[in-house]
């Protein structure tokens, strides 16, 4: 079990900000609050204020730092959270000022972290995490214990309360590390059997609430938790889909990301993100509505960069067109012909029969240079195709991928079939017996 537990009811917080002169600070803010509700807090006030760099004793200045106080005890707050990584001597500090609870950014996380964990794996990375926060914390609560025992029977070195519990958090730190290498090794059995038969990994990332669930539920027919709010898929989902042209293949629903992970949480879920760095291709989802994307995708593709991702091929998925004026399911392509983004939308379901597309076209062998001309094209190509009885699996996937306008048979039991699709997928489909173009 989790090292702590959460109150049942809503707690009263009040929110800090401090703006240092950051250009995505009002992002920033907006997505601390997002936090915040994530969290389960009932929003009582937002404090903000401007600073060049942090006080080394209370993070925030004097005059702000009596303001919240009073805030605090006029509203009867339970907390004060702040948008930011405080150290424990700044908490420390902090606590003992405002006579409440206070949590800084990181602990926040963990916090929702600890409420989205339902796997046995993922409840073992999230205390692993709380407990390597905890560990440098442990000074808080613990100034009356620190005298070193005595009396009768327990003279000698001894050791003060707080040398004990760091003790034992060490201890428990290693036996989950222990746990989750096994769990690693586990996975690592899987990947090797999904190696042995051929069978590719796709993985779906992105900054939390891009709608990286709800697209895998569309895809996979899953009923994994898809919610509007920060974090809520934390355990790994894989699940088995049908790609036509390729076969099937295995799509990995993944934690989304946000900015200023914490480190620790990086290093606590390696068991999770490891499912990313083993990818044969990545899904980028990214909030097309969303005017800080850009941000977003730079912060992703950080924590990629850190876990050893940032090498394998990736289709940026541009989801949520449903919210924007004039926009349509699209694929975009890059100058040399390969596909950089697909343009959709999970939730009316619009486009995902071009993402199939994209993911077929992406794990085909790249076209030769010859052929990057054809493979310009955004739009897909009408022409008939001839297919023999025993295509009957080639013609199934056609009919999966959506792009059968009109089929007929001759008497010699061929499909005639009219298909649009894209000119890389085309000139796949030119290389299978039973398969001929008109």
């Amino acid at each position: 079990m989790p090292l702590f537990e959460r109150p049942q009811t809503g707690d009263r917080a009040v929110l800090v900000h401090i703006h240092f002169n950051e250009p995505d600070s009002q992002e920033n803010l907006n997505e601390f609050k997002e936090l915040v509700a994530s969290a389960g807090a009932t929003i009582m006030e937002l404090v903000s204020a401007r600073r060049d760099k942090p006080d080394p004793r209370y993070f925030i200045g004097s005059g702000k730092l009596e303001e919240i106080r009073q805030i605090a005890a006029q509203g009867q707050a339970d907390l004060v959270i702040f948008n930011h990584s405080l150290s424990p001597a700044q908490e420390r500090n902090l606590e003992q000022f405002l006579q409440c609870r206070v949590l800084d950014r990181t602990g926040l996380i963990l916090d929702i972290f600890a409420q989205r964990a339902h796997t046995f794996e993922g409840k073992l990375q999230v205390e692993l995490a709380q407990l390597r926060h905890l560990s440098t914390r442990l000074v808080r609560g613990w100034t009356h214990l620190e005298r070193q025992k005595g009396g009768i029977g327990l003279r000698g070195p001894g050791e003060t309360q707080l040398e004990t519990d760091r003790r034992l958090i060490g201890g428990r730190i290693k036996a989950l590390n222990r746990r989750l290498d096994k769990v690693c090794q586990q996975r690592d059995l899987r990947r090797k059997a999904r190696r042995k038969s051929s069978l590719r990994t796709i993985s779906l990332v992105g900054y939390t609430n891009t709608g990286k669930s709800t697209l895998f539920n569309r895809l996979t027919g899953a009923g994994v938790y898809a919610a509007d709010q920060l974090f809520a898929t934390l355990d790994p989902t894989l699940r088995r889909l049908d790609i036509p042209a390729i076969g099937e293949v295995i799509l990995a629903d993944t934690v989304g990301f946000v900015r200023h992970l914490p480190h620790g949480l990086v290093a606590a879920f390696r068991a999770t993100l490891e499912e990313t760095v083993d990818a044969d291709l990545l899904l980028h989802v990214i909030d097309a509505d969303n005017d800080s994307r850009h941000d977003c995708i730079d912060q992703v593709n950080t924590v990629l960069a850190e876990i050893g991702a940032d090498n394998i091929p990736q289709i940026e998925v541009m989801n949520k067109i449903d919210l924007l004026e004039d926009t349509s399911p699209h694929i975009e392509r890059c100058e040399d012909g390969r596909i950089r983004r697909v343009w959709l939308s999970a939730r009316e379901d619009q486009g995902l029969d071009l993402l199939q597309q994209a993911i077929a076209e992406s794990l085909l062998p790249q076209p030769r240079s010859g052929d990057v001309a054809k493979a310009q094209s955004d739009k897909p190509q009408r022409c008939q195709l001839r297919l023999s009885p025993r295509a009957a699996q080639l013609r199934a996937r056609l009919f999966a991928w959506n792009v059968v306008r009109h089929e007929t048979t001759n008497d010699a039991g061929e499909w005639q079939l009219d298909v649009e699709i894209s000119p890389g997928l085309l000139d796949y489909l030119g290389k299978q017996q039973g398969c001929t173009i008109n």
